[in-house]
């Protein structure tokens, strides 16, 4: 029986969930090219963060803007070993909670919450129009942030007359060992790539930073011209902008990896 995917090679630069991507993709036929990028690690800087934590468990929040899933779980898990959980969700409940995307829902679901605003877009541009349809001055604004700072956001706030309390659980690591991100640049100027994934931002800067710092960044540029890219949704998508690629597939609305497949199949599928 023929698969709509048979014969088409698709590079991963997933991690967290590379194993559960390229199934999704394999049992449609498609050849799977595995090469994650980054990796998710705690923060090293445990104390700020704990410090957050205790703050906003004693002395709550006006507003909590949650820019991925991932980060408020391993908030909430910090948070257990401090045995502050409960004190901190209470925090929570009591904050208005601006999501960015539905990632940061799904999160909230997980500890009895649900989002209350919803970003107009799910990217920096999209939290800062929505917040600027509300009062924020003089409120307690807590930004879950991720791997790195978020100057656009909290200078907003700050102009806004907002108290920000920023917060960043986690940062990225490599992952890949240079050789097999040569390898999978290698592959992506011969052709023998199809389509490649992105589910993050960190996957573009990190084959980016790879790219200058070999010197062959105009290489890659034209290995990603001529293979089609595909991204999780608008952040990725604007990443991808930010150094001159415009994604051919991304779903419309829901931006996980299974719509993002859907894509990849209609674009292939025979």
């Amino acid at each position: 029986m023929t698969l709509p995917l048979d014969g088409v090679t698709v590079a991963l630069p997933e991690t967290r969930e590379l194993d559960l991507f390229a199934s999704m993709l394999e049992e449609r036929g498609a050849t799977t090219w595995r090469c994650p990028l980054v990796s998710i690690l705690d923060t090293p800087d445990r104390e700020s963060v704990d410090g957050w934590l205790r703050e906003v468990s004693a002395h709550g929040l006006d507003w909590m803007v949650l820019l991925t899933g991932e980060g408020l779980r391993r908030l909430v898990r910090f948070a257990d070993g401090l045995q502050l959980r409960e004190a901190f969700v209470e925090a929570l409940g009591n904050a208005r909670r601006l999501t960015r995307g539905p990632k940061p829902g799904r999160a909230l679901r997980e500890i009895g919450l649900r989002g209350d605003v919803a970003a107009d877009e799910p990217t920096t541009d999209g939290v800062i129009s929505t917040l600027k349809r509300h009062e924020i001055a003089g409120q307690r604004v807590g930004v879950q942030l991720y791997g790195e700072p978020n100057p656009k956001l909290t200078a907003f706030l700050e102009d806004a007359g907002a108290r920000v309390l920023p917060v960043a659980p986690y940062v990225y690591a490599s992952a890949a060992d240079d050789q097999r991100v040569m390898d999978l640049i290698d592959a992506l100027s011969r052709g023998g790539i199809d389509v490649i994934a992105f589910t993050s931002k960190a996957q573009v800067d990190r084959l980016m930073r790879m790219a200058r710092s070999a010197g062959i960044e105009a290489r890659v540029q034209r290995a990603l011209q001529s293979t089609v890219t595909a991204a999780v949704g608008p952040v990725v998508a604007e990443a991808l902008s930010a150094h001159g690629f415009h994604p051919e597939l991304m779903p419309r609305e829901s931006f996980f990896m299974k719509p993002l497949v859907r894509e990849i199949v209609a674009r292939f599928g025979a």
